[in-house]
């Protein structure tokens, strides 16, 4: 991850709330605003364990064509690589990336 990213802390009433500004077009998306956000200071870090850490930047690094690549690099099984990244992709952290006649693999 060579770029900064901003990740912001709200409650599930906050971002439902901002979310349904932004839809009703009451609201835009300032520069510098989180594009990232989290429900709390404990969800954040379980997604960015030291483990998770790792893992983001063998993906950086390494730049795996495939989950079993990654699997290889990271010695981590893939049912909880794939759990991992799914939760991780839906924060924007990380994009599954569909390879031709082939399985998803992870980019940034």
């Amino acid at each position: 991850m060579t770029e900064k990213t901003k990740v912001g802390i709200a409650t599930h009433h906050e971002l439902r709330e901002r979310a349904l500004q932004i839809a009703r077009g009451e609201r835009r998306r300032r520069p510098g605003e989180p594009k990232i956000w989290f429900t709390s200071l404990e969800s954040l870090a379980k997604i960015l364990s030291e483990p998770n850490r790792k893992l983001l930047r063998i993906i950086d690094q390494r730049r795996p064509s495939s989950l079993a690549e990654l699997e290889a690099l990271t010695g981590r099984k893939s049912s909880n690589l794939s759990r991992t990244l799914k939760t991780m992709s839906q924060y924007g952290l990380v994009k599954l990336v569909p390879a031709s006649a082939a399985p998803s693999r992870p980019r940034f």
